[in-house]
């Protein structure tokens, strides 16, 4: 008689920082553990103990496992053996490490979001560093780097990153699946102090609400308190058309990001350096973000090689009013937050603004004028914000 094979995780001569587990039902009534690993002399007895801890907490009996072991940290392995025993025996227990105190951190809404840094949710090596090149934020994929035979080990893993991984002090993003599918995703990251959830190609209102009731149902079974913000990516004419009804449908929308490459294969286009083909979609985002109070964000500069045209085209998006982008690669990081940043006579006239409100404030003028120009709450606020952004990228003191 055939016996099923179930498998989870990675292997090849290109994968590092990660295992591939395989569990064979057996007649022996103990557990058959064969472990491979390239870092055997330095960790096999740490490997072999978590096994035999996870062994224990699922109480196994009558299986084979075997694992081929690239150098994978202990996040890892444990998401690649619960991924085999979810599948093997329908288990639904998790088995959690300990949250790293350095995770235990919300963030603001109105935090700035100049890039986004892609990571695909199941490939460890890239997560293990990314803190490191100081992204804003992290977004851990389930969607798209994530095959369809991987979506439900690539959860486990994705929930066991958010737990084990020092990101260093960027927001800690999960863009789950297009729902209905997306909706699966929620129990595995919301309680785990995720910061932000990104909702790919969303077209309605509804789905904003969809994604609150799953996570309210988390909160209520788990307790906790902590907010989950929400982002939602425009990726089609429809959601174009409905962006504003997306952007206010719930305050815990902060940002309202648009995809051009679904965008535009939607409208059946090609997509340009130029972008003439997505101009109406950015400003009509751009439009229904600020009328809603939330944060514009740009689609993904997809050729990484090119900096002077991911330089040129930051600096586009910043006119049309878009406030951050996604990265695909950390070297973008760099000129995307220097691109964003305000410029010397931005801050100058900011500072200004400040002084000629202050100044005004003090001798109870109701009235703010610098020059001969008319200052109202928008241009302060502006300025402000300006003003802070400046402060934090050292750009004044």
């Amino acid at each position: 008689m055939n016996t099923k094979i179930y498998s989870a995780g990675n292997k090849g001569t290109s994968v590092r920082s990660d295992c591939f587990v395989t569990l064979e039902l057996t007649q022996n009534q103990e557990v058959e553990l064969d472990i491979q690993s390239k870092v055997n002399v330095m960790y096999g007895r740490a490997i072999r103990n978590l096994c035999e801890d996870i062994f224990k907490f699922y109480n196994l009996k009558n299986v084979k496992i075997t694992v081929e072991d690239s150098g994978a940290v202990d996040f890892t392995i444990a998401a690649r053996f619960e991924a085999v025993i979810r599948e093997a025996f329908g288990e639904n227990k998790e088995f959690l490490l300990p949250m790293l105190p350095e995770n235990e951190y919300q963030t603001e809404k109105e935090r700035f979001r100049f890039s986004r840094l892609y990571l695909p949710g199941n490939s460890p090596a890239l997560m293990l560093n990314a803190g490191i090149h100081k992204p804003n934020a992290i977004i851990l994929d389930l969607e798209d780097s994530v095959a369809p035979d991987k979506k439900a080990e690539s959860r486990v893993h994705v929930r066991n990153a958010l737990r084990s991984v020092d990101f260093m002090g960027a927001e800690r993003m999960v863009r789950i699946n297009q729902l209905p599918l997306g909706l699966e995703d929620i129990p595995f990251i919301v309680r785990h102090n995720v910061n932000l959830i990104l909702l790919p190609k969303c077209e309605s209102a509804e789905q904003i609400r969809q994604t609150e009731a799953a996570i309210e149902t988390e909160r209520k079974k788990h307790a906790f308190s902590y907010p989950v913000y929400l982002m939602p990516i425009i990726e089609s004419a429809l959601g174009v058309e409905k962006a504003f009804e997306i952007a206010t449908a719930s305050p815990n929308v902060v940002a309202m990001a648009i995809g051009l490459e679904d965008y535009t294969a939607d409208l059946g286009v090609q997509r340009t350096a130029e972008g003439n083909e997505s101009l109406f979609a950015r400003l009509r985002i751009v439009n229904a973000c600020k009328a809603a109070g939330i944060q514009p964000i740009d689609s993904v500069f997809s050729d990484v090689a090119d900096e002077e045209g991911l330089r040129r085209n930051v600096k586009n998006s910043k006119s049309l009013g878009f406030e951050g982008m996604g990265c695909i690669h950390p070297r973008q990081i760099g000129p995307i937050h220097e691109s964003f940043a305000p410029e010397k006579q931005e801050i100058e006239k900011a500072l200004k603004i400040i002084e000629a409100y202050n100044d005004a404030k003090a001798k109870g003028l109701g009235v703010i004028s610098l020059g001969t120009k008319m200052i109202d709450a928008p241009v302060v606020k502006r300025a402000l914000k300006v003003e802070k952004l400046a402060m934090e990228l050292g750009l004044i003191k």
